[in-house]
């Protein structure tokens, strides 16, 4: 199983928070600042939080903003990956990614169905990489952004998790950009 390595040194990553809605601000993103809080307990450094609204060109456009900037590692999301028509994440996070983390969404299914049973069913939790750089897009509502971190990214975004994470592995995500 899995397991924190602590002969290892930790290495801190930089992380925006985008948070998508129509109704939010600052002071009322409790998904977003949950997120927020776990990233700085953890040790990481916000490089930036914006709060968009939802629409699939605005979201995109932040997310490549982010992914050319080498102040960003990894960009969290959270907000606009359910059912209904305004819920465009998703779609936003496939127009950017370069190979997408099938094995996300499973994850988070998993670790949802443990919470909310068959409600797990509703949620489009995705992620992926794109220029170097980590994407998860999760839903909008602060226990889903905790269980996501709690169980999946605070473990996969530690370099001293093992047998890995995604860490250690980037330096190497866009090496295919390096080749001649």
């Amino acid at each position: 199983m899995s397991r924190i390595d602590e002969t290892l040194e930790f290495i801190p990553v930089r992380i925006a928070v985008l948070t998508v809605s129509d109704t939010r601000e600052l002071v009322d993103d409790k998904s977003g600042q949950a997120l927020v809080d776990r990233i700085a307990a953890a040790g990481h450094h916000l490089a930036d939080r914006q709060i968009i609204q939802d629409e699939r060109a605005l979201i995109a456009d932040q997310l490549r903003a982010w992914c050319a900037d080498g102040g960003v590692d990894v960009v969290i999301s959270t907000g606009g990956t359910g059912l209904t028509g305004r819920d465009v994440t998703v779609e936003a996070h496939r127009d950017v990614y370069e190979k997408e983390i099938d094995a996300f969404g499973t994850i988070f299914t998993i670790v949802s169905m443990q919470k909310i049973g068959t409600s797990a069913v509703q949620s489009r939790a995705t992620a992926g990489v794109a220029q170097g750089t980590y994407l998860f897009a999760l839903p909008g509502s602060p226990g889903a952004c905790r269980d996501a971190w709690d169980e999946i990214l605070g473990r996969q975004l530690d370099f001293r998790h093992r047998p890995c994470n995604f860490v250690e592995i980037m330096p190497r995500l866009d090496e295919h950009l390096r080749r001649k």
